[in-house]
């Protein structure tokens, strides 16, 4: 479905409620109905869409006379071209998680309706999406000639990563010097915020020296004791931003 079509199915839609008609989407079972009928262009969407407001307004008394029957087994040869059969062949193929979804939209589709089903797959999706970019965070380590150790991080931290993250440190058995390299990830949200905030909090205590390296400027802002354990590079330091809710506020005091 274009842009374009879904435009104008929303302004239909709008203007449909202002007369107390109730929206829908046609659009599903009109392009199966086109491409089974060998329709592949704009003009077969066209002239089913006029022939159907024909129909709505000057034949509405002979389309009443068609029987029940005959337009439940019309809906079901649309519901029988509409679903994708060869989802079977590749169920063995795709992610269990991928088959997942599949599989819960498809039951909630038939118990409730297509919206609801839609609304739910895409929580899912996003949660899974979530769980996986969670088990992407990993830490390279090293000491250098001098005896400080050095943490690469790699993957994006957030609210579902700050655990794994934690668990990459050894602050009881790490050196006096440590070094937190953030280059190649990402600081998302509050959470990891806070997380980078315990991590230091907790090797201070032990009279411990960490830095942080290539942090943004406004994760620098919001973390504690930045100016001692932050070392700012302006020239290396990424132009990402962390998702925070002052984050207009900073902008305006740059």
């Amino acid at each position: 479905m274009e842009t374009g079509e879904c435009v104008a199915q929303g302004v239909a839609n709008f203007i449909n409620g202002l007369f107390g008609g109730m929206g829908g989407c046609a659009m599903i079972g009109q392009s199966i109905i086109n491409i089974s009928s060998g329709g592949r262009g704009r003009l077969s969407g066209i002239v089913a869409a006029v022939a159907l407001l024909f129909f709505i307004l000057f034949t509405s008394n002979y389309i009443e006379t068609i029987p029940i029957a005959a337009l439940v087994g019309v809906m079901f040869i649309v519901v029988i071209k509409t679903f994708a059969w060869s989802t079977f062949n590749i169920l063995n193929k795709v992610p269990k998680w991928d088959v997942a979804v599949i599989l819960l939209v498809t039951v909630l589709t038939v118990m409730y309706d297509l919206a609801i089903a839609v609304l739910c797959g895409v929580v899912v999706s996003a949660m899974i999406f979530a769980w996986q970019n969670a088990l992407r965070i990993r830490a390279r380590k090293m000491v250098d000639e001098r005896g400080i150790k050095h943490y690469q991080i790699y993957g994006p931290l957030f609210f579902a990563s700050t655990t794994l993250f934690l668990t990459k440190f050894d602050v009881e058995n790490d050196p006096q010097e440590v070094i937190i390299d953030f280059e190649e990830s990402r600081i998302i949200d509050q959470s990891a915020i806070e997380t980078i905030n315990n991590l230091a909090e907790s090797y201070l205590r032990l009279g411990k020296h960490v830095h942080l390296r290539h942090l943004s400027q406004d994760c620098i802002r919001l973390i504690k004791k930045a100016e001692e354990i932050c070392d700012v590079n302006v020239l290396e330091d990424p132009d990402y931003f962390v998702s925070i809710d002052n984050y207009r506020k900073y902008r305006e005091s740059l």
